[in-house]
């Protein structure tokens, strides 16, 4: 099973932002991607950063303070034009380094961390954008290409044995927990990779949503290079 690129995928892309955050989702088609090819150096805005944790935000106005050659300065106003595209859009970006996410290991059969296919949640009409300008990229998948873990009989009877109330509320304990927004690649699928410096906007599963809600998971990092991603 190996991923495919931005330019081998059927999602639509579009040419400007306006065309990203205003085009519908249709039918099978849950994630729009504003395909671009990036100019500076996005690396060098990484190593200025020092980590003490596996993930840091870099806000804009430690961005702006960074001294920087004119490839790094290029990759610094590519940054701040998309934070301050999205946050007029009325959108709250934020732009992480990242070393590492952390791992869920309460449930062993079943974690629930961003390294699994999973859909994002919310009470209100959103989406989620993001953005990897440095480092390993997400991958998305199409719904009919994964299949959700709650309803695979084998872990469905694992989470049985956590569960010990009345059998009409085990799907409200699965909610809770947040089980049943993660999903498993069927074994024929062909995962999307959202590529460097493509801007996307996925679908949300919320109320009255006219799509199903896009299936995407973190990348495994790459050893020894840190990631730098906007999303919102």
């Amino acid at each position: 099973m190996s991923a495919s690129s931005p330019t081998e995928h059927t999602f639509p892309c579009v040419s400007n932002f306006q065309d990203l955050v205003s085009t519908p989702y249709h039918g099978e088609n849950n994630a729009i991607c504003w395909a671009r090819e990036l100019i500076g150096d996005f690396s060098e805005i990484v190593k200025r950063m020092e980590l003490d944790e596996n993930m840091v935000e870099l806000t804009s106005v430690e961005l702006r303070k960074m001294r920087l050659s004119k490839q790094g300065n290029l990759a610094r106003e590519i940054l701040l034009n998309d934070i301050h595209l999205l946050t007029e859009h009325g959108a709250s970006p934020v732009l992480n380094v990242i070393e590492y996410y952390e791992r869920d290991d309460i449930f062993p059969f079943f974690p629930t961390d961003v390294y699994s296919y999973h859909v994002d949640r919310s009470p209100v009409p959103t989406d989620t954008i993001l953005c990897t300008y440095h480092g390993a990229s997400s991958d998305i998948l199409r719904n009919a290409q994964g299949e959700q873990k709650i309803l695979v009989p084998e872990i469905r009877a694992e989470l049985r044995k956590l569960y010990d109330g009345a059998e009409d509320g085990f799907d409200a304990f699965l909610q809770e927990h947040f089980f049943d927004l993660h999903y498993q690649a069927k074994p024929d699928a062909k995962p999307v990779n959202l590529g460097l410096g493509h801007l996307w906007r996925l679908a949300v599963d919320y109320p009255e949503s006219s799509v199903l809600p896009c299936l995407h998971r973190a990348p495994e990092e790459m050893v020894g290079e840190k990631r730098l991603l906007l999303i919102c």
